[in-house]
């Protein structure tokens, strides 16, 4: 079976789409009206602007989200029988499965891009990456620390990002070393995404989100709150909403495709992140990219 997966923040790079926009006359399209719906030219950004200024979670977000579904809908041979996406990533998946309309998809994006930046702003937090340490081991030294501290990103066996307060996570990373990680270093992101700290931009963003109208997909997603195959359009909504507070399970996602019957797993969009980490979670995985 055919699975197509799909990039979150983080894969952004200088240049993004700019191939896509001069080859393809639907991709152009795409971008203008993407341009027009989000009031400014995020397509000068993406083509010409610096990594500094893609960095920016108001930019970053639609960027990647923009690069992955305008390529999934100029690809010719675009069949999925299951997809899935990584945090920003399941934006893409539900557009690309025709659960949500390419509008609807981008004004969500944006609107969850400016809910998550205003909640970084509220008090001080950030993340930071764990390696060479059990699932298990790591969610026990997050409940030892005092403070918000929590499992964000379950990315491959070994590779966990931790979220919460900028000193919870601090402590945690310390106590993590001393459990035996190979590293426990803070990442270069803006606040505590997929914790209890981005609970105004989940409200903010539930509201939009049940304004919304979203289809039966043509094919299952399996989403990251649950790691199973969801095709009820209302259990897709609830899902999606918990998402900002709630982790990543990214792994237990892979696992349950494959156990499900995905024989190749295509990712659509900037870079090659969620390959990487397919192969790291099973090396028999066959992976390319669109």
């Amino acid at each position: 079976m055919k699975a197509y997966v799909f990039p979150g923040q983080g894969a952004q790079f200088t240049g993004m789409g700019k191939d896509l926009y001069e080859n393809s006359p639907l991709a152009k399209e795409l971008f203008e009206k993407a341009n027009e719906i989000l009031g400014f030219r995020i397509t000068d950004i993406m083509f010409e602007g610096t990594a500094e200024e893609l960095k920016e979670t108001k930019v970053t977000q639609p960027a990647v989200f923009l690069h992955s579904v305008i390529l999934a809908k100029t690809l010719e041979d675009f069949k999925p029988e299951m997809v899935a996406g990584h945090s920003l990533g399941e934006f893409s998946a539900l557009v690309a499965n025709g659960a949500l309309s390419f509008e609807d998809g981008l004004k969500l994006v944006s609107q969850r891009a400016l809910a998550m930046q205003k909640a970084c702003e509220i008090k001080p937090s950030t993340m930071a990456a764990v390696l060479g340490l059990a699932d298990n081991i790591v969610e026990d030294v997050c409940a030892s620390i005092d403070g918000v501290v929590v499992a964000a990103n379950y990315n491959c066996p070994g590779q966990l990002v931790i979220s919460g307060e900028t000193t919870a996570v601090e402590k945690a990373c310390e106590a993590m070393k001393a459990a035996g990680a190979k590293r426990a270093l803070l990442l270069p992101v803006g606040g505590a995404f997929h914790s209890p700290m981005m609970e105004p931009a989940r409200e903010e963003l539930a509201a939009a989100i049940e304004a919304t109208t979203f289809s039966t997909p043509i094919c299952p997603v399996y989403q990251n709150v649950t790691a199973n195959a969801v095709s009820d359009a209302n259990e897709i909504k609830k899902n999606l909403i918990i998402q900002l507070t709630a982790p990543v399970r990214w792994t237990q996602s892979v696992q349950q495709m494959i156990a499900d019957g995905a024989s190749l797993f295509t990712e659509v969009g900037p870079g090659k992140v969620l390959a990487g980490l397919i192969g790291k979670i099973d090396k028999e995985a066959a992976t390319s990219n669109a």
